[in-house]
């Protein structure tokens, strides 16, 4: 099988090749037909996080081994099941879950295992999907597609988890005021998309870009603001219909924190996603006199995709755009990526 690995932190992927897995016990091995490209896996490829005032963290020392293969948004086709394995059948086309914890301790045992402090993220700390096989750890993990195209549902793991489980925070808020969501990528299209399945009033798009607010109103948002433009705050405003109660931040750098701070309402509730960089720019006493709930959220668990994938499947959340690349491409991906090439996903199709 041939797959494309980070051997060096920084350095262009590595084209290798090595056998067929084998699985063993519960372990399923897929054919890998769309693995998403996101931006997440930028940072993995560069080896950390921007903290802020020259700080950065280092995923080496948080336990990212290398060589590791990237790739957490995964649709693949059963060739191979474990002794052990059920629950899937050979031939059947599945969409990966890739946020896997230890399964022992207490937060895996309450459902969270992508909070787990001992993760086994599939693409982060096992072998993900730039490859022409995937082995998966246990059936569960395996969530069937039916007759969805590949390359539309992959980036669901991710971008389409990851919005979902931020909207949820919201609660029922989004059914009564347009929801604030900055940053109009692949997150930010999905977040349209989702918010109509869950009976939301719509998204209100915020993005530097004019092709990505183009992209973001051909979508269905309400409105797509410059977040740059000297009357941003003014013209969200207007949009929403007054303060923000309900804010997502997709891009988490100091700009749009700031932006999504000061545009929301007393008592307002804002989510952050995103994880550009940098650090808080509020000023303590705002958060108290505002009464702002700033929560973080960190992609879905288990049964957060398994409902989304069923919107999916029941045709209530209508595909992003994507651009479909041979796996030959994976370095081309990365880079057309950070330089804001692509709108909605890149999707390596082996």
């Amino acid at each position: 099988m041939r797959f494309f690995c980070i051997e060096e932190f920084g350095a262009p992927l590595a084209a290798a090749e090595k056998p067929q897995p084998i699985p063993t016990g519960r372990e399923v091995v897929i054919r890998v037909k769309a693995a998403g490209v996101c931006h997440s896996d930028i940072h993995l490829w560069e080896g950390g996080y921007d903290l802020g005032a020259g700080r950065k963290l280092s995923l080496r020392d948080r336990g990212v081994a290398l060589p590791i293969t990237m790739g957490h948004e995964t649709v693949g086709e059963v060739v191979a099941l474990g002794p052990e394995a059920e629950g899937v059948a050979l031939g059947e086309r599945c969409l990966a879950y890739p946020w896997i914890g230890c399964g022992q301790c207490q937060t895996c045992r309450d459902g969270f295992e992508n909070y787990c402090a001992k993760a086994g993220y599939l693409g982060v700390h096992r072998d993900g999907g730039y490859a022409e096989y995937l082995r998966v750890p246990d059936a569960r993990y395996l969530l069937p597609i039916g007759d969805l195209d590949p390359a539309q549902v992959a980036p669901l793991a991710c971008s389409g988890v990851t919005t979902y489980s931020a909207l949820r925070k919201l609660g029922d808020q989004i059914e009564r005021q347009p929801v604030l969501v900055i940053g109009a990528g692949g997150l930010g299209l999905m977040c349209i998309q989702i918010l109509r399945a869950l009976g939301g009033i719509g998204a209100v798009l915020v993005d530097l870009d004019p092709a990505k607010r183009q992209s973001a109103l051909e979508a269905g948002a309400i409105a797509a603001i410059d977040g740059a433009a000297p009357d941003a705050l003014a013209q969200i405003a207007e949009a929403i219909g007054g303060p923000a109660q309900s804010v997502v931040d997709l891009v988490g750098n100091e700009k749009s924190a700031a932006l999504g701070f000061d545009a929301l309402a007393k008592g307002g509730t804002m989510v952050i996603v995103g994880l550009f960089g940098g650090t808080a720019p509020w000023s303590l006493p705002l958060i108290p006199m505002k009464a702002a709930r700033i929560q973080g959220s960190l992609v879905g668990n288990l049964a957060e995709l398994r409902e989304l994938l069923a919107l999916a499947r029941a045709g209530k959340i209508a595909p992003i755009p994507v651009t479909r690349l041979p796996l030959d491409k994976a370095n081309e991906a990365l880079i057309g990526l950070r330089e804001g090439r692509f709108v909605g996903r890149a999707v390596l199709c082996p």
